[in-house]
């Protein structure tokens, strides 16, 4: 079954059409365009005609766009189905406060529940760095961080002097020290990055080992992977679009009414 899948996020409209694993049209389009641009809805609208889908899936850490995506998929006359802590059927959420759960991280969760091995640590990179556990009881909870591009703006709002990073600046590591204030920049907000995120993953992964679990397979999906220094990135399994993955699933989930 071929899913149209859409994830809405606070950056980010992240979308394509999925078949289990494989990923087919995957787009983007920036958030703010789709708040600010009455016009885009149509345009959006034209995208979607004509492409080979079954049903739509989707999920959303916007609410306020919720009722306009509708609007914009509804014509499809294809079953819509949104991902929330009560539609959920994909996993179980052991959490004290399901509703506190994003509804990204329950996607990424039931993609790693359908495909991979368990235990398992997902590290999603997005506005915000998101650390998910799964184990045989399910969805356990999690930590979340400020992502890379809150970093680099939070920089460069809160003072006078320092400019804002582009693209290029974040992606160019440099060994040593910083002989500008680009580089002294660069090396704070990548190594210090990688750091934080390989210091949270050690206290997550002795966490698990502490309460009688296997060491944990350690998962990466989100842009800012590509962020990490090298070394660090070699210890983990990225995984493109694993959010629009596991909608797919929870779509199916849903329908054949699966026991999470």
């Amino acid at each position: 079954m071929k899913v149209l899948c859409i994830d809405i996020g606070n950056t980010n409209v992240n979308y394509g059409i999925i078949d289990a694993q494989t990923t087919f049209e995957v787009g983007s389009f920036s958030t703010k365009q789709f708040k600010d641009s009455p016009h885009f809805l149509t345009e959006f609208h034209k995208l979607i005609q004509g492409r080979d889908f079954d049903a739509i899936s989707f999920c959303s850490v916007v609410p306020n766009l919720n009722s306009a995506m509708r609007a914009i998929l509804e014509p499809s006359n294809k079953p819509i189905f949104q991902l929330t802590h009560e539609t959920n059927k994909g996993i179980r959420l052991n959490y004290p406060k399901p509703s506190e759960v994003g509804h990204d991280r329950i996607a990424n969760a039931i993609a790693v529940k359908s495909y991979h091995t368990i235990p398992a640590i997902i590290i999603d990179m997005g506005t915000a760095i998101t650390f998910d556990i799964i184990t045989d009881n399910g969805y356990e909870g999690g930590v979340i961080a400020p992502g890379l591009g809150l970093m680099t703006q939070y920089l460069n709002e809160q003072t006078a002097l320092l400019p804002e990073l582009t693209d290029a600046d974040l992606v160019s590591p440099i060994e040593g020290f910083g002989t500008s204030t680009i580089q002294a920049m660069q090396l704070g907000v990548s190594v210090g990055f990688s750091g934080m995120v390989e210091a949270l993953l050690k206290h997550i992964s002795n966490a698990l080992i502490a309460n009688g679990y296997n060491e944990p397979i350690v998962l990466t999906t989100g842009g800012s992977t590509t962020n990490l220094t090298q070394n660090w990135n070699n210890q983990t399994q990225f995984v493109a679009n694993l959010t629009l993955i596991g909608l797919a699933s929870a779509y199916e989930c849903a329908t054949k009414d699966c026991c999470n």
